[in-house]
């Protein structure tokens, strides 16, 4: 069964995730329009850095944000100075640790989306005098809400099995920074396989459901 530190390691998860999800289709959202729509020279290079997470070990990530957010990074300095104090083994940290890690897996869907949509729909709402941010509001986001839903649901996700980066940044601090992840790897390095597998059960079958959902959307959306 799971205990007190157990539960209070999902519920931590669930609100980084939760969290991280909103800060992810906040920011997610303009970077997406502006690369399935521009040509600049600058794309290339931009799309390259947001999807860098899907290829840079998450051990490697974590160790650079932990170098860039500490004591004597640029950033950390920066937040001090802000009277924001230290973020790495924060909760604030591993905040900013996973938006940085799930940004591809949100910012890919909804890239997808908005360059499915095309022209024309845009040009008609031109037509009829709809300024461009009124068209994005009222044709751009209705359109591309299927998009919205995947990289919602691929975002949570992505956030919820996090491991590397969440041991970097936030090391593993019970009710602060101990998240579900590194909750199951305390199981198992105390060799409690029992508690490990309801954890790691519960896991499994998320990660089922979070599958069978985006894939049976694709499957809906089909011809």
């Amino acid at each position: 069964m799971l205990s007190a530190a157990d539960v209070d390691a999902v519920w931590l998860t669930l609100r980084l995730a939760g969290l991280t999800t909103l800060i992810l289709l906040l920011i997610g959202t303009p970077i997406a329009w502006w690369l399935a729509r521009t040509r600049h020279w600058l794309k290339g290079p931009i799309a390259a850095l947001v999807t860098l997470p899907l290829v840079l070990p998450p051990a490697v990530l974590g160790f650079y944000l932990l170098v860039l957010l500490g004591q004597e990074g640029p950033l950390g300095k920066l937040t001090q100075a802000l009277g924001l104090g230290l973020l790495p083994f924060t909760f604030a940290g591993l905040v900013v640790a996973s938006v940085i890690y799930s940004l591809p897996f949100v910012v890919q869907p909804l890239q997808q989306a908005f360059a499915a949509i095309g022209e024309r729909p845009l040009e008609a709402a031109a037509t009829l005098r709809a300024s461009p941010l009124d068209a994005f509001f009222s044709v751009a986001l209705p359109l591309a809400r299927p998009g919205f839903l995947t990289a919602a649901i691929l975002g949570f996700a992505h956030t919820i099995g996090e491991f590397g980066v969440v041991l970097m940044i936030g090391g593993n601090i019970p009710g602060q920074t101990q998240v579900l992840s590194m909750a199951i790897y305390n199981h198992v390095e105390a060799l409690e396989y029992g508690e490990a597998h309801w954890l790691a059960g519960g896991m499994l079958v998320f990660s089922f459901i979070v599958l069978l959902a985006v894939n049976g959307r694709n499957w809906r959306r089909s011809p």
